[in-house]
């Protein structure tokens, strides 16, 4: 006897469950500008490879004798797939059943706790979280009959899987609850402009809390989440890009901590000398120059993915790869604030060391710092504190690191761009100066009296400037061997080629997952 009838029965159950939450429903989420999560996971993956578990999961109605007549599927799909070969687990809420609102059941498909946060988990891959709903609702307190007390569906595997696995989410629609919550508990997120927002809590929410009327996008669309306060890492210009985004991000990354991270084409010559490096530094040295144009003539042609490109924009944290071999680059933008660091780019520069430090990423930094931001508003806000939490991570660092300074390097700021667990390797461009602070502020201190007696203060400042300069000079401190070489700026990839490679062989005896000791200030 056949098993055809139940089998008919699958197929049937797979159809409604592929119709979401119907043609009405579907149009309005593409009215909106969005796709549905199941377009959502086709454009994501490798064509063809998405194996979806929990798809009979949902809401039957039946006829007198039992039979189902149809299925409202469950609110989350998910389930194994492929991103450039490579296995991933992947899930996201489908905003036409119920708003994406999280289903009951005897297990959770998604959602912090979710089946899918175990596949990642079980099988050391990556986690894609494609985020569109507001998690639970108060009308799950009629269905229940009573209120559940909060962490009975806790964080404690997504919190687990950010030591062990790469874990990347796109905000698609609106999130707030433990959506939002599991946003951030991401190694990279990304949110298209104009149709996703974030926030802790929605509109209507905010307006009986505070008696405030706000619209979506003002409370939590990219220009907030992204471009103010950083709570999502980049921007798309629509849900392609965001998704395209997610993809680059993984090209870069291991599949879970106890691997290296992939080995790229190298196609780009790791000989090439750029002219452009021998006078892209103004010999003015308030002026200021690109520093992107300088990543992206060192770095191996159309590798570099920027992370948080509008915020913290006084530095550059971007993945890229030198010779075919992944790394971070921590760059200081001259262009903005002078290169100093304020707290939004001490806490941008703080999340990128210790993602590349998780993953066994080499960190190369380009260093163009003043210091610390100073002034009132620094001050309020904590851009000290902020500063001195990247010195702290600065000081556990376990991945080999390589230091070029192009032009300053001045007191705990310089600091944060060393490793002094490993070789502490620190080149220099001819260009470079150090020291605790920059002569012209710290002549003005250390000499203030011997200025104020000078029969012209204003003349006897720049005899002393000039002085110090000299005695500055970067080839004094290659004297010393308290930089470790001057190079040509033509010879700058060539050699951070050469020293990346060799890292390699470092870090394959170094893997696992990183110890974390003290308190972070």
């Amino acid at each position: 006897m056949s098993w055809q009838p139940e089998v008919d029965e699958i197929a049937q159950r797979h159809r409604w469950a592929e119709a979401l939450g119907g043609g009405e429903a579907v149009g309005r989420q593409h009215a909106a500008g969005r796709l549905t999560v199941r377009e959502r996971i086709g454009a994501l993956l490798d064509p063809g490879s998405f194996r979806e578990v929990g798809k009979l999961a949902g809401a039957a109605s039946r006829d007198a004798d039992g039979r189902a007549t149809g299925v409202t599927p469950s609110p989350y799909v998910m389930g194994l797939g492929r991103i450039n070969g490579r296995p991933v687990a992947v899930g996201g809420e489908d905003f036409t059943v119920r708003g994406g609102t999280g289903g009951s059941g005897h297990r959770r498909k998604g959602g912090q706790g979710g089946f899918v946060e175990d596949l990642a988990g079980e099988y050391r891959i990556p986690l894609v979280n494609l985020i569109d709903g507001a998690g639970g609702t108060v009308g799950s307190l009629r269905r229940r009959g009573y209120a559940v007390f909060p962490g009975a569906d806790g964080f404690e595997r997504s919190v687990e899987l950010l030591g062990q696995v790469p874990v990347a989410s796109a905000v698609l629609g609106a999130a707030a609850g433990g959506p939002a919550g599991r946003a951030i508990l991401s190694h990279f997120t990304v949110m298209p402009r104009g149709t996703a927002q974030i926030f802790a809590a929605g509109p209507p929410v905010v307006e009986r809390a505070l008696a405030q009327a706000v619209d979506k996008e003002a409370l939590g669309g990219a220009g907030v989440a992204v471009d103010v306060a950083g709570t999502i890492h980049n921007a798309a210009s629509d849900e392609a890009d965001a998704l395209g985004q997610i993809r680059q991000f993984l090209e870069f990354m291991p599949q879970n901590v106890w691997e290296l991270p992939p080995l790229g084409h190298a196609d780009d010559p790791v000989g090439r000398r750029e002219e452009e490096l021998l006078a892209i530094v103004p010999r003015r040295r308030s002026r200021a120059y690109d520093m992107r144009r300088i990543i992206s003539l060192v770095a191996d042609a159309g590798s570099v993915f920027e992370i948080r490109p509008s915020f913290g924009r006084s530095v550059v944290t971007a993945l890229a790869r030198l010779g075919g071999h992944p790394v971070g680059i921590v760059a200081n933008n001259p262009m903005h604030l002078g290169g100093a660091i304020d707290a939004r780019a001490a806490r941008k520069q703080l999340h990128f060391m210790d993602l590349c430090d998780c993953f066994h990423i080499p960190l190369v930094f380009l260093v163009d710092v003043p210091g610390f931001m100073v002034g009132p508003k620094a001050e309020e806000a904590a851009t000290l504190l902020e500063g001195m939490r990247v010195v702290h991570l600065a000081g556990q660092l376990t991945v080999p690191t390589l230091t070029l300074v192009i032009r300053k390097c001045y007191g705990m700021a310089g600091m944060a761009t060393c490793n002094k667990n490993g070789v502490d390797m620190k080149l220099a461009w001819p260009s470079g100066e150090w020291g605790s602070l920059p002569i012209e502020g710290g002549v003005a201190a250390a000499f203030r009296r011997e200025i104020a007696a000078a029969p012209d203060p204003r003349e006897r400042e720049r005899e002393i400037e000039a002085e110090l300069a000299a005695i500055a000079s970067p080839f004094r401190t290659a004297e010393a061997f308290a930089v470790e070489d001057i190079i040509d700026p033509r010879e700058t990839r060539p050699i951070l080629c050469e020293f990346v490679a060799l890292a390699r062989g470092r870090l394959a005896s170094d893997l696992g997952p990183r110890a974390r000791a003290g308190v972070r200030p």
